[in-house]
């Protein structure tokens, strides 16, 4: 069996950071990485000593691996991935009619 490796090219992680570093850091931060470019934090909540975040992020060839260790180095917890994008290309989600139930 043929197997190749698939580039991720897209990847929504649900976050939870202390409130420092800040989200412009983090952002900075995962934005020099090798094969990203571009990264979005966008607040969810906040709480006394937390802030949950979405972090999507976005390349050619996204390594994971790296972006973990970011965002541990940051003292922040991956709590899910919520989408992946793999491929020649990003194929963005289609509404069916289940999803209006």
């Amino acid at each position: 069996m043929y197997h190749s490796v698939t580039e991720i090219k897209r990847l929504v992680l649900d976050v939870l950071k202390p409130h420092h570093p800040t989200v412009i850091e983090l952002a900075r931060r995962l934005s020099s990485l090798k094969g990203i470019s571009g990264v979005t934090c966008t607040l969810q909540e906040v709480d006394r000593e937390t802030e949950s975040i979405k972090i999507t992020i976005e390349g050619l060839s996204i390594e994971v691996e790296q972006v973990e260790e970011i965002v541990a180095e940051c003292g922040a917890v991956i709590h899910s991935v919520d989408s992946v994008s793999a491929g020649k290309k990003i194929v963005e989600e289609v509404e069916t009619p289940q999803d209006h139930y």
